[in-house]
């Protein structure tokens, strides 16, 4: 006859080491997953996915997407655009929309 605690100790033990193994790989599947879509998205626009172009505006690098037309700043890059003369840019991108509507 076999000892019931013993065998409730090896269940618990069995289902503890399961569960890691299960977190573990449930983490690999995310890291996989975020790889395989960095690596087929490099160049692409998030909205659309369409290839997007590298530009530069008033000397700051930037990607503009030509399919949906929307523009991809880097961290950095609002910030350095407002410290730029602002009426200028600010006026030619704001005012242009107001005036098409």
């Amino acid at each position: 006859m076999t000892d019931a605690w013993e065998e409730r100790k090896r269940a618990i033990e069995n289902k503890y080491f399961h569960d890691l193994e299960k977190e573990l790989i449930e983490k690999i599947k995310i890291k996989t997953r975020e790889k395989l879509i960095r690596k087929h998205c490099l160049n692409r626009c998030p909205k659309c996915g369409d290839p997007i172009d590298a530009i530069n505006f008033r000397g700051v690098p930037m990607d503009k997407c030509m399919g949906c037309g929307g523009v991809w700043l880097g961290p950095n890059d609002l910030r350095i655009l407002a410290e730029k003369d602002h009426r200028t840019w600010f006026d030619r991108w704001f005012k242009q929309e107001e005036g098409d509507q």
